[in-house]
C-alpha cells in the first residue's frame, strides 16, 4: 500500500470519527435540552475512559444523561439509587447458596455493567461510597477474595445533590479524585423549557444506539493517540506547579490529577476533530477537571480554575 493510499484510509477514519460523533451530540440534544458544553463534557470524559460526577440540584436532568449517554454508546447500563442504608454487596453483588449444586453462587451486582449510574451518591454511608473506588481505580473488584474484571469500556457515571442538603455525606477528597472531572447541568434555557413543558420533546421516547462498544473502543483508543507537544506539555507543568506555590491551595494537584487534565485535554481536542492538543483545549477542560481536586486558601468567589488561569497567564505574559 502507497503512502498516499495510508493517508487516504486515515482520513476516512477521521471524516468518520467526527461524523459519528457528531451524531452521537445531536441525538444526547434531543433528550438534554439546550446543554451542547455539557453533553461535550460528558462525552469528552467517556472518549478519556474517565468517569463522571454530575453535582446539581434534582431534577434538571443528570440521570437523563446518564442515561442516554449509555443508549447512544450502544452501552449496557445499571443505576443504583444511593440511600443510607445501601450496602457494598447491594453495589458489588454476594455469593448465594445453591442446593442443586451444594455450592456457592455469584450473583453479580449492577456494577458489572459497561456504565453505572451512581445516583444521588452522597446519600450513601462512606463505606458504601468506598465501594466503587477498587472499580473506578482498577476495573475490577475483589469480592470475597476473588478480584472479578469488569471489562471495557467501564464507565461510572454519579450525580450529587449539593451538599448543604440534609441526609447527604461530603465524599472523600481520595474518592473524589477518581472522578476525572465534574460538572453541573443548571436549568434550561427559557425557549428549551418552554418545548419541555409543551411535551414537543422526543425525552420520553427510547434512545435508538448510534454506535455499539466497539466503535467507542476505537475512539478511546484516537484519544490516546492524540499528539500533545512539548510547548503544551510546558503549559500543564505551570499550571501543576503554581497549584503547588505554597499559600495558594489547600493541597495542589498531584502528578495523577495532570495525566487527567492531558487526557481530558486529548479527548476535547478528538471532539474539535483534530489529532493534536493545543492550549485551548487545555483551557476547556480546566474547570470540569481542577475544580473538584483544588481549595482556594483565599480565592473569594473565584474557582480554582479561575485562579490557575488568571496566575499563570500573567506569568507567563
Amino acid at each position: 500500500m502507497s503512502a498516499g493510499d495510508t493517508a487516504a484510509r486515515a482520513a476516512q477514519r477521521d471524516d468518520a470519527t467526527t461524523d459519528g460523533l457528531q451524531r452521537v451530540r445531536e441525538a444526547l440534544a434531543t433528550r438534554v435540552l439546550g446543554k451542547p458544553r455539557q453533553i461535550d463534557q460528558a462525552l469528552a470524559c467517556v472518549l478519556a475512559e474517565g468517569h463522571l460526577l454530575i453535582e446539581d440540584v434534582p431534577g434538571v436532568g443528570k440521570t437523563t444523561l446518564a442515561h442516554g449517554l449509555a443508549q447512544a454508546l450502544g452501552l449496557s447500563f445499571s443505576r443504583v439509587q444511593f440511600t443510607s442504608d445501601l450496602l457494598p454487596s447491594d453495589i458489588l453483588g454476594v455469593s448465594v447458596f445453591d442446593r442443586n449444586a451444594a455450592d456457592f453462587r455469584f450473583t453479580p451486582g449492577p456494577i458489572f455493567a459497561q456504565m453505572v449510574l451512581a445516583d444521588e451518591i452522597n446519600r450513601a454511608s462512606p463505606r458504601t461510597q468506598s465501594a466503587l473506588l477498587e472499580a473506578m481505580a482498577e476495573g475490577q473488584v475483589t469480592i470475597e477474595g476473588r478480584t472479578r474484571d469488569l471489562g471495557r469500556p467501564f464507565t461510572v457515571i454519579a450525580t450529587q445533590n449539593p451538599v448543604d442538603q440534609s441526609g447527604t455525606f461530603n465524599l472523600p477528597d481520595s474518592q473524589l479524585d477518581r472522578f476525572l472531572m465534574r460538572i453541573t447541568l443548571g436549568y434550561p434555557p427559557l425557549g428549551e423549557e418552554k418545548r419541555l413543558l409543551a411535551g414537543r420533546t422526543e425525552r420520553a421516547e427510547p434512545l435508538a444506539p448510534v454506535i455499539d462498544a466497539a466503535v467507542l473502543a476505537q475512539w478511546q483508543r484516537a484519544v490516546a493517540a492524540v499528539t500533545t507537544r512539548d510547548a503544551v506539555l510546558d503549559y500543564l507543568l505551570r499550571l501543576l506547579r503554581f497549584s503547588r506555590r505554597e499559600g495558594v491551595f489547600v493541597q495542589g494537584l498531584s502528578p495523577r490529577a495532570g495525566l487527567a487534565l492531558r487526557r481530558a485535554a486529548q479527548a476535547w481536542a478528538l471532539l474539535s476533530a483534530r489529532d493534536f492538543v493545543l492550549p485551548e483545549d487545555v483551557q476547556a477542560v480546566l474547570p470540569a477537571v481542577v475544580d473538584h481536586r483544588l481549595t482556594a486558601t483565599d480565592g473569594g468567589d473565584r474557582t480554582p480554575s479561575t485562579i490557575l488561569l488568571e496566575q499563570v497567564d500573567a506569568i507567563a505574559g
